[in-house]
């Protein structure tokens, strides 16, 4: 029976150190190995914390490697290059994104989110705006949400 290690590493920086390195040792696999492939995966998500999957087969010691993709804030950060969201969201705002970075991120996220289209999405990623205090194009989100719902965005925010 398959065994299943997840966790979560820094994008294209993987070590055999914590978290993998313990995680690993007693299934008996050579860790560099998924090391340096798990980093390979990565590679495109550099700065970011990315959740992985190993699975392993304790028989033949062979293994498989998923790549989710990094949460929505994680996303949201580095498109709007700030270090972290706002301690006090409602007051403070650190960020103001266009609808369509909005758009990026839920297509980025695709099936990791629960709506099932790209305005369901949106609306999704949006409420994560929320909380972080970034706002769009000026407005607050739960406006923003709104507006979707309405279409005004349909001609930028296409499937």
């Amino acid at each position: 029976m398959a065994e299943t290690i997840e966790v979560l590493v820094d994008g294209g920086k993987a070590s055999a150190g914590p978290p993998l390195g313990p995680a690993l040792g007693p299934t008996g696999i050579n860790i560099m190995s998924v090391v340096t492939e798990i980093n390979q995966k990565t590679k495109d998500f550099a700065g970011m914390k990315v959740p992985v999957k190993v699975i392993i087969d304790p028989k033949t010691k062979s293994f498989e490697i998923t790549v989710g993709t990094p949460p929505a804030s994680a996303l949201l950060k580095d498109i709007a290059k700030v270090q972290k969201g706002s301690g006090s969201s409602l007051l403070e705002k650190v960020a103001d994104l266009k609808i369509e970075d909005i758009a990026k991120v839920a297509r980025m996220k695709g099936g990791d989110l629960a709506g099932k289209g790209v305005r369901q999405r949106v609306k999704e990623v949006a409420g994560t705006c929320v909380s972080m205090g970034i706002t769009i194009e000026g407005k607050d989100p739960r406006d923003v949400q709104k507006e979707v719902d309405s279409g005004l965005y349909d001609d930028r925010i296409k499937e």
